[in-house]
């Protein structure tokens, strides 16, 4: 089976998925921070499609950046300025041909992450 990657946001604080969240998609070589694509979670708080499909599937780093603060926003949670979570920065590292699936739990002051199945 060849890789793919896929995502999905779960917002503990209010006990939803975490649905209209841009999530943007970096590959990471060295120092170098090439961005592949952007895609918003649905009403289930995943993506339509894999974030990285498998006719794209390389192994190596890479990031998924949550755009969450705008999502609070949306979601008309009052929070100071700044933010103390704005955009989440997930690196992580896919070393063979496989599906990874990397969730974000996230409240306005906390996230966490496990690679999921």
């Amino acid at each position: 089976m060849a890789g793919f990657l896929t995502t999905h946001v779960l917002d503990t604080a209010q006990g939803c998925p975490g649905k209209g969240i841009k999530i943007d998609l970096y590959a990471i070589s060295g120092d170098t921070r090439t961005y592949l694509r952007s895609l918003v979670t649905n009403g289930d708080g995943r993506t339509d499609s894999h974030i990285l499909p498998q006719d794209e599937f390389k192994t190596g780093t890479y990031e998924l950046v949550f755009h969450v603060g705008a999502y609070f926003d949306a979601a008309g949670i009052d929070l100071p300025e700044p933010k103390f979570l704005d955009t989440v920065p997930l690196r992580f590292g896919m070393s063979e041909e496989a599906h990874y699936h990397v969730p974000l739990l996230v409240s306005p002051y906390s996230f966490s992450t496990y690679r999921g199945s």
